[in-house]
């Protein structure tokens, strides 16, 4: 039995505010054999899940984006603070020519690949390497496109592939994209958590030994950490990287300690087995704060939670039947009791945060008799049976689905519809909705940029339905038009004006109905320095240290 020592004090406070089940999942811990001792020089931090893949070019899960893309990759560029610049990473400087579909990027020199015990570089990264990143996705007969079996979600359904007519190496240092057609979104989509730069060098290693499938299980890329150990569903383990290009890693090693549980999450901070944690429970905010022990810290997230329709199953392919059940959600208990104060009402899919937001276009407040009266228009005056799919996962947008569907269901039998939870595990939840299964979800997004591109077209486009991130299973033309139009804008405010009549649209046709938008929490001890919650998705344990 492995001995963990626990403060006194704070075990006591600690007992005080937890409940019983959480009591007998410290005891558990205390049984089980310690197979990760905590680094002396590093940081273990309680993470959410077990990410499908090592490679956030794969997925749009934030289990992985979250576990990889700010430890192990970079882009070519990043998002400034505002959220509508750029600044230099992998790319130190970039132009495009007049017609605005030649996008040219000078490369930063000797920036060095991780060196592990499975690959040694080399040669420094080059645009050899920008060129094998992106045409994997792009190109169907690219000798990585099939590996990994991934359909590249996000770039499916932003129509990057459709997009990019071609990507060419000019020279060592200069790598040329060329569109198909003017794309305000295209740099954006570059700056994304997604859009990481892999080793060319690695890829033709790896085809060598016909190991291929080994290059987003044993990653390499050139972020401020490497991948060094895996122990699926317990931990993963990554070191600095000693030759990182930018501003080396303060701490030496870093473990992801996988934790699903947000109740054990927070029995491992509490008991020092964690130094942080991602996402405390919304009710356990409080008890964190008032304990100088432990800091939270918060960001205003560019998300949003909502519930999808399935419109290709009656009765919600009617507009009328999705109107009436959005009418029916009373919204304020939700903010209460699942939310406690971490989340915003959502009027709209975009956050008011957003460049592209417009505050006039906003569904009607809760009235159940008119949702009654629509349902009876739709022919359905007695109601009918609904299946909501719940969450699996603690989301920002959606600390606690059950909660969620609980209020909802309560909400729907007063307009007669009688609405029946259905749980799955992440995987089955996920390979459901992408088939369709499912006749409504409660989910969300987080944003990869502020471009409201990045919300309008991965949940609603028709792109979106093929690429399997289009909960709603909603195709239409007008709006595929309207957000088709905003990307080829170059004047921003035809931009806003197009994105105000998308948002307008929604309103009326209703595929989904935007819930909350919820607020980025992590917390940590009060001896880890400067760990921040990101905007836009992702850990960066970049500029962390211990004292």
């Amino acid at each position: 039995m492995a001995l963990i020592l626990v403060n006194k004090p704070l075990f006591r406070s600690a007992i005080n505010v937890l409940s019983g089940s959480l009591l007998a999942l410290l005891g558990l811990l205390g049984c089980e054999p310690m197979d990760m001792p905590k680094p002396k020089d590093g940081l273990v931090y309680c993470s959410l899940g077990t990410p499908s893949s090592f490679n956030p070019q794969l997925s749009t899960s934030a289990n992985v984006v979250e576990a990889t893309s700010l430890q192990l990759y970079d882009r070519l560029l990043r998002i400034d603070l505002d959220g509508r610049s750029f600044k230099p990473a992998l790319a130190t400087s970039w132009q495009v020519d007049d017609s605005g579909t030649r996008y040219r990027f000078k490369l930063r020199q000797n920036v060095q690949f991780h060196s592990t015990e499975y690959f040694t570089p080399s040669r420094p990264f080059n645009a050899d390497d920008v060129v094998f990143s992106f045409r994997r996705i792009i190109d169907k007969t690219h000798p990585y496109h099939y590996v990994g079996r991934s359909d590249y979600s996000f770039f499916v359904s932003v129509g990057f592939p459709w997009l990019v007519k071609s990507v060419e190496a000019i020279d060592p240092s200069t790598v040329e994209f060329e569109l198909f057609a003017p794309d305000s979104t295209f740099l954006s989509n570059l700056a994304t958590n997604f859009a990481v730069i892999l080793s060319a060098d690695y890829g033709q290693q790896l085809s060598a030994r016909g190991e291929r499938h080994l290059i987003d299980k044993l990653p390499i890329g050139t972020g401020p950490f490497h991948f060094y150990r895996y122990k699926e569903e317990h931990f993963i383990k990554y070191r600095s990287h000693e030759a990182y290009w930018g501003v080396a890693p303060k701490l030496n090693e870093v473990v992801l300690d996988i934790t699903p549980n947000g109740t054990m999450r927070l029995a491992k901070l509490l008991t020092g087995e964690c130094d942080a944690m991602a996402f405390p429970l919304a009710n356990e905010l409080k008890m964190l704060r008032e304990k100088p022990e432990f800091q939270v810290q918060y960001q205003n997230g560019f998300n949003v939670g909502y519930w999808a329709f399935n419109t290709d199953t009656p009765p919600l392919n009617d507009a009328r039947v999705r109107k009436a059940l959005a009418l029916a959600i009373n919204r304020d208990p939700i903010m209460e009791a699942v939310f406690y104060g971490t989340a915003s009402i959502a009027s709209s899919l975009l956050p008011p945060a957003s460049w592209g937001y417009d505050a006039t276009a906003s569904a009607e407040a809760y009235d159940p008799q008119r949702a009654r009266e629509l349902l009876a228009e739709a022919g359905h005056p007695d109601g009918f049976d609904l299946d909501i799919w719940l969450l699996p996962v603690q989301r920002a947008y959606n600390p606690n689905s059950r909660k969620m569907a609980l209020l909802l269901q309560d909400n729907l039998k007063q307009i007669g519809v009688h609405a029946h939870l259905v749980n799955h595990d992440w995987n089955a939840f996920r390979s459901g909705l992408s088939r369709g299964d499912h006749d409504s979800v409660l989910i969300g997004w987080t944003a990869d940029n502020a471009d409201p591109d990045n919300f309008f077209r991965p949940l609603l486009s028709c792109q979106a339905k093929l690429a399997g991130t289009n909960r709603a299973m909603w195709c239409d033309k007008h709006y595929d038009q309207l957000i088709d139009e905003a990307r080829l804008a170059t004047s921003f405010e035809k931009r806003q004006a197009l994105y105000s009549q998308a948002q307008h649209y929604l309103v009326e046709q209703m595929p989904v109905v935007p819930i909350a938008h919820g607020m980025r929490t992590q917390a940590s001890g009060e001896h880890v320095k400067g760990l921040t919650v990101e905007p836009f998705g992702g850990i960066d344990f970049s500029s962390v240290t211990i004292e």
